[in-house]
């Protein structure tokens, strides 16, 4: 379909814009009562769009684009020239099953017309400071894994050569792998081990960098309130409970109920499920796979702290038969209870059941 928008009256109308984000073009589908009235590309400049969107006299405009590799700089963009946006998780721009087409276009309609419909669901938009905040635990959360590849590196390259450490430890700590340095290798050898010793040095030093960052953001005024009621729950040390702030927001009230927190974070049950046959699965795992570490991290401390808990953990257990699914559980009420707290504006209380 290619309809030119001079077309049609476009005065004082909804006008619904699903706009496919991509590095170099974006395409954008327009539609107004309950039809396409426009559809077009144009470089991925905002200057570009905005003089688009001025074309629509007196009209209403929405905006609905997915999160992508972009983040939410064009809706901040928008929402400053009072244009409304919304931002859909990737993740919820699904295809149908007998579909074998998906385009740029293709998703741009279907934007469109899931934004004219009120058929999506909302999507909270963390505001720049946090977003700018939260990167620090981001950033934190990559060197971390960067440390632990380094690691797996240097004793994998030592077993392949069948060096012998002399090191009698299953984990190895910072002392360990600095004395590495002192073994007697060919030259060849000393020197891939040097430039991976030296790695794991840095990463260790933007570690404590970082960690002392996050201890600054946890005393910010803005957090600091929720950061000591998720510190005051069993198992949530200050590291973690900083991150958790980050990640969820000081304000956990925007989540309507504790189930929507828990399918935040990707702590509820899949389900299959048609006529009489109930299928129900694995947790669904969507949202931030570091936060849910977190929690489960957490709740294995938090189990041996509240006696509440350790019941709860052995009723699951005793049901299930698995100490994941019953650790899982525990993970899902402890992040019920800690949204209930922060809305309260009371800590974690040990011992109570609900």
């Amino acid at each position: 379909m290619n309809r030119k928008m001079q077309d049609f009256i476009t005065t004082d109308k909804d006008i619904f814009i699903g706009l496919e984000d991509s590095l170099k073009k974006w395409k954008l589908c327009c539609r107004s009562n309950n039809g396409i009235v426009h559809e077009t590309s144009m470089p991925a400049d905002y200057q570009v769009l905005f003089a688009f969107l001025k074309k629509f006299k007196n009209c209403r405009i929405k905006v609905m684009y997915e999160a992508g590799f972009k983040g939410f700089n064009l809706y901040d963009r928008l929402t400053e020239d009072n244009i409304e946006c919304v931002v859909l998780p990737p993740h919820l721009l699904l295809e149908e099953k007998h579909s074998k087409v998906k385009t740029d276009k293709h998703d741009a309609r279907k934007l469109a017309r899931m934004l004219e419909s009120g058929d999506y669901p909302g999507c909270s938009v963390p505001d720049r400071e946090r977003r700018e905040d939260r990167q620090i635990c981001r950033t934190l959360n990559a060197v971390e894994k960067d440390i632990k590849s380094t690691r797996n590196r240097i004793r994998k390259l030592l077993q392949f050569h069948g060096v012998e450490t002399g090191i009698t430890k299953n984990t190895w700590q910072k002392g360990e792998f600095r004395s590495l340095k002192e073994l007697a290798l060919s030259d060849s050898l000393k020197k891939a081990i040097y430039v991976l010793l030296s790695q794991l040095d840095t990463l260790w030093e933007y570690q404590t960098e970082l960690r002392k960052e996050l201890k600054a953001l946890a005393e910010k005024e803005r957090y600091h309130k929720a950061f000591l009621i998720v510190k005051s729950a069993p198992g949530i040390g200050w590291l973690t409970a900083i991150r958790l702030v980050l990640e969820l927001g000081e304000d956990f009230s925007r989540f309507a109920s504790g189930r929507n927190i828990a399918s935040f974070v990707g702590l509820t049950g899949s389900e299959c499920s048609t006529g009489e046959r109930v299928c129900r699965g694995r947790i669904t795992g969507q949202g931030n796979a570091f936060v849910r570490s977190w929690l489960i991290e957490s709740a294995w401390v938090c189990i041996r702290l509240d006696p509440a808990m350790q019941e709860f953990f052995q009723r699951i257990y005793r049901n299930s038969g698995s100490k994941k699914k019953a650790i899982v559980a525990v993970a899902r009420k402890m992040v019920v209870r800690l949204r209930a707290c922060a809305i309260g504006n009371v800590p974690y209380q040990i011992g109570v059941v609900e």
